[in-house]
């Protein structure tokens, strides 16, 4: 074993003859652009300085106001779409609103394009592991980073200012094809996630004006929305019967501290119905909660094709033009797709829609777009008109894709004497299995084009010697090189094999429905672990979990990492955390269930809570009741960490008026969570020590968590707070956690009310516990 720890990676250049880079990438690439699109250029058009909307020494709604009154039916029309149209007497161009920048500037949607100028973007692991940092800071800093790309290729014309992302989805269910884009299945993690990489995305780098965006993020998909397609059931037609309890603890908590906590410039809904109502029809969702409850200062605009969707597949309106009517006047202010283009104007003429009903939509749009500086003429002597190609793929972006990913990586398991490895000792290492040595499999879905790669192959290989052996043709392994795997196991001082799966077996429109690893791959694991010389560590490659019973209990297998999808620099980051370069600190951000959960839990069941009477165990480390194969913030070290809780309050008291009914009942168990209440600031202070005993530093989650009494069905426990820190060996730190009763310890009840549930409650860090009461 090796003393170094924590970053101190070694700065490789990882040349080889079979690197691949951009040129072998098939996906969208461009010839050279070098103009960015922008309204208002006086070189071109000397009449737009006496237009009210270019003028940026205006306040921006009478700006907005401006050019709305200036604008026909048609031409308002032409911009509640995704791809909206030229305006040129006014001096305003094509703008394409649909961007996308999950993990990185990304060129699935039309906005964004690489070229010969820009040939790839910094790409970050797949959020479900960057999500495992449980690092508030990283979370920020990678939007930045993205944001600053992302504004350098929109100086040249390659991209747009609108983004949509993140996606703060709750990962329901293991299955789910698209949770490897959430934050996992917390919603205080995926609230603390999506509002900080909305700042990170949004705010000006100067923030000299806090109400200008670098860039305009969105956060989807509103709400209720995890099933793609699952036996036949599909997000088109699914309708999802929620619960309004759990709509306001579980589903709407991540959406509502984007919105609130984040300022998010944009939300999306989603394909579902819920409840019976599509939410992109819904009033209540949109302009009800999203900008009326949560005072939203932006656009909500439809997942794509979704208006269509919601007449042409679930038949929700008799006529094309009542759906556009009832799209508008539920609150969305812009149509991924073409369908409000084509019958907006027809339901205008039909009595459906007002044309002040448009006016408020474009108004929302335009807004987001003068915030941006769209109107301000070029963008060359705005801020961040200095950035360009420079700015892309620079070291420091390239070493945070790295380090996000090393932050991230899950140890699971790990034997005495496993990990880390010795560069010195290990003369030979064995690598073998199908995600060994893959590049585009790393960095997931709603990808871009990344600067590099480095594979695990290609990381482990730059440290030691390796042999390589593929091991299956590809993730599904339906016949595994076994005997071969054998041989090379048997004769190497360590084997990793690389394992899980890939785009083929989850990703949008494909959720699973096995939770074993596929085809022979459980199978090629143990014979390899059965004659292997050395340790055996288990690298499994996925953004869902998996059941590997097998593996955890068999002595052989001597470590486990998940690495989810951990882009570019994957290959490089797990190197580090193998050999010991970096000491392991990540923690799931998900629940991984065993096989048996998929027969008691149909994926349509939208139910948080268990219902013992129909053997329902219920979802999410939250409610589940059942037996786990790692549970819910799991998360191994080189270092071993001790909690203590030094300074907490036993009681706490609620000040509630002399007049109130729970002051003459001995029945009262729970108080509403009023503003009159909440406004009086009840809080308290928990003071932590937190000691590394061992010798190797390292990074450390610091994860609270609350049970609260067992009153309106609460979570069993809670998530109310989080920390990442750091710490050399043998030493140690006091901490503080600030709780706030009403935000942090309030339980939401049957019909949807926040309450705070008196009586007691248990607080957990690690293995320590403290028990407080919470009385009048």
């Amino acid at each position: 074993m090796i003393s170094v720890f924590e970053n101190r990676a070694p700065k490789v250049l990882f040349i080889l003859g079979f690197f691949i880079c951009f040129s072998l990438i098939s996906v969208r690439v461009v010839g050279q652009v070098s103009q960015a699109v922008f309204a208002c250029d006086a070189t071109k058009d000397r009449k737009v300085v006496h237009y009210g909307f270019c003028n940026a020494s205006l306040g921006r709604d009478a700006r907005v106001a401006d050019l709305v009154r200036r604008l026909t039916l048609q031409e308002k029309i032409l911009n509640i779409v995704n791809g909206a149209g030229n305006i040129s007497r006014l001096g305003i161009p094509k703008y394409e609103w649909w961007s996308e920048a999950l993990h990185g500037v990304s060129n699935i949607g039309p906005g964004t394009n690489f070229s010969s100028l820009v040939p790839g973007a910094t790409s970050f692991p797949q959020v479900i592991l960057t999500a495992a940092s449980f690092n508030t800071s990283l979370f920020e800093a990678i939007g930045k980073v993205v944001s600053t790309e992302a504004r350098a290729m929109y100086n040249v014309g390659l991209a747009g200012l609108t983004f949509w992302s993140p996606n703060v989805n709750i990962f329901r269910d293991p299955r789910w094809g698209r949770g490897q884009e959430t934050p996992g299945e917390d919603p205080l993690l995926s609230s603390k996630y999506g509002s900080s990489y909305v700042k990170g995305l949004q705010q000006p780098d100067d923030n000299a004006d806090p109400s200008r965006l670098k860039v305009a993020a969105c956060c989807k998909h509103y709400t209720a929305y995890d099933l793609d397609n699952w036996k036949g059931v599909d997000r088109y037609h699914f309708n999802a019967v929620v619960t309004q309890q759990d709509m306001d603890d579980t589903f709407d908590p991540p959406f509502k501290s984007c919105v609130v906590d984040g300022d998010v410039a944009s939300v999306m809904c989603s394909y579902n119905q819920v409840n019976g109502k599509p939410t992109c029809a819904d009033p209540h969702l949109l302009a009800g909660v999203i900008r009326g409850q949560w005072k939203l200062n932006g656009y909500i605009v439809s997942d794509c094709d979704s208006v269509e969707v919601f007449f042409d597949d679930q038949h929700y309106t008799k006529t094309p033009e009542q759906a556009a009517a009832k799209a508008i006047l539920a609150g969305l202010d812009l149509n991924c797709g073409s369908f409000l283009g084509q019958h907006t104007a027809a339901a205008v003429k039909k009595g459906l829609l007002k044309e002040s009903d448009i006016d408020n939509a474009i108004t929302n749009n335009f807004a987001t777009l003068m915030r941006l500086g769209f109107f301000d003429g070029d963008p060359r002597k705005q801020p961040y008109g200095k950035l360009g190609p420079k700015d892309v793929c620079t070291a420091e972006n390239q070493e945070l894709a790295r380090d996000a990913a090393r932050q991230g990586i899950v140890l699971l398991k790990n034997t005495a004497g496993s990990l880390p490895l010795s560069p010195a000792a290990i003369k030979t290492l064995a690598v073998i299995g199908p995600n060994a040595n893959v590049t585009k499999t790393m960095i997931g879905n709603y990808e871009g084009i990344p600067c590099k790669y480095t594979t695990p192959l290609q990381g482990l290989t730059a440290l030691v010697a390796t042999k390589y052996l593929l091991g299956c043709s590809n993730v599904t392994c339906g016949n595994a090189q076994v005997k071969e795997a054998k041989k090379l196991a048997a004769t190497a001082d360590a084997t990793v094999l690389v394992m899980g799966i890939d785009q083929s077996l989850e990703r949008e429109s494909f959720d699973r429905v096995d939770l074993r690893l596929p085809g022979q791959q459980p199978l090629l694991i143990k014979e390899v672990a059965k004659v292997a010389k050395g340790p055996v560590i288990l690298v499994i490659m996925s953004g869902g979990g998996f059941d590997i019973s097998f593996a955890k209990h068999n002595d052989k297998v001597t470590s486990i990492l998940w690495v989810g999808y951990p882009g570019e620099a994957g290959g490089a980051a797990i190197a580090d955390v193998i050999f010991g370069y970096y000491n392991p600190s990540g923690r799931l951000p998900m629940t991984w269930y065993p096989q048996s959960y998929l027969e008691k839990v149909p994926m349509t069941n939208m139910n948080m809570r268990p219902d013992p009477s129909k053997g329902y165990p219920g979802r999410t480390y939250r409610f589940y009741t059942g037996e786990t194969i790692y549970s819910f913030g799991h998360g191994l070290s080189y270092s071993k960490f001790s909690h203590k809780i030094v300074k907490a309050p036993q009681t706490v008291s609620i000040p509630l008026d002399n007049d109130h009914v729970c002051r003459h009942s001995l029945d009262c168990n729970s108080v509403e969570a009023v503003e009159q209440l909440c406004k009086k600031s009840v809080t308290f202070d928990i003071h932590l020590r937190v000691q590394n005993k061992a010798r190797h530093g390292g990074s450390h989650s610091v994860l609270l968590f609350v049970t609260p009494p067992s009153v309106h069905n609460s979570p069993r426990k809670h998530l109310i707070g989080f920390e990442k820190i750091s710490l050399k060996g043998k030493s140690g730190t006091l901490m503080r956690f600030k709780v706030d009763v009403c935000k942090d310890l309030s339980v939401v009840d049957e019909l949807g009310r926040r309450k705070i549930a008196l009586g007691q409650y248990v607080l957990h860090v690690g293995n320590f516990k403290h028990t407080l009461s919470l009385r009048i």
